[in-house]
């Protein structure tokens, strides 16, 4: 679902985020990615979303060469690539309800759809009877939840998540993360972003390690390996 193949990108100022990074991310699985702040994860999410083009290799999602893609595909693209952010970016000058529906609208589903689906989606990360209210007086972790049920709400085939639980407790941090786990036993590809080494090895998943843009680590984390 998700192959790098020689990826490297050098931004710039000169600045070498990814060197030669190989890997691949199969239909249905649920990868981690690890690494230091400023290792390259960032980056690599942002190659997956096209919101950067590699410098050299290819980048290949769905069996689309992102390469490839015009600025005109690039709309069809994202909309198969749901992306939830550690810092929400939440709409506060609208209701739960309306930051839900924002990507249906903008992609021309009709009104009815939108409600289906947009119900479907607060339902699914238990916040259903909160579409009225503004996310400015939801939690930290309800925000996050807002958050994820807009990445999912057009159903996406791969969702990636930069750090979702970075700003929440540990409790609340398994609950969201028992969410991804839960799309992605529907056949979601699911990629990680996430410093919380400990809540990975639990959930003994495939972490892909980045250092200073070089991918370091392939495998499942043991004991007290980073």
């Amino acid at each position: 679902m998700i192959n790098f193949s020689h990826v490297s990108k050098r931004y710039e100022s000169g600045h070498e985020a990814l060197l030669a990074v190989n890997f691949d991310v199969s239909e249905g699985e649920m990868v981690f990615l690890t690494g230091h702040s400023g290792a390259g994860k960032s980056t690599l999410m942002k190659l997956i979303m096209l919101m950067e083009r590699p410098t050299a290799g290819e980048v290949v999602v769905g069996g689309r060469n992102l390469n490839r893609l015009s600025k005109g595909q690039i709309p069809y693209h994202r909309r198969q690539v749901g992306v939830v952010f550690q810092n929400h970016q939440l709409l506060f000058d609208r209701n739960v309800f309306e930051n839900v529906a924002l990507p249906l609208q903008i992609a021309g589903y009709q009104s009815r759809e939108v409600g289906r689906r947009v119900r479907a989606a607060l339902d699914k990360v238990g916040l259903l009877n909160k579409e009225k209210q503004n996310p400015i007086s939801l939690s930290g972790g309800e925000q996050q939840r807002v958050g994820i049920a807009r990445a999912v709400v057009n159903k996406p085939p791969v969702l990636l998540a930069d750090e979702p639980t970075g700003n929440l407790d540990p409790e609340l941090s398994e609950e969201i993360m028992n969410l991804f786990l839960q799309f992605n036993a529907v056949g979601v590809t699911t990629l990680i972003a996430s410093h919380d080494l400990a809540l990975v090895r639990k959930l003994e998943r495939r972490v892909l390690t980045l250092d200073h843009g070089q991918l370091v680590h392939n495998g499942v984390l043991y004991g007290a390996e980073s």
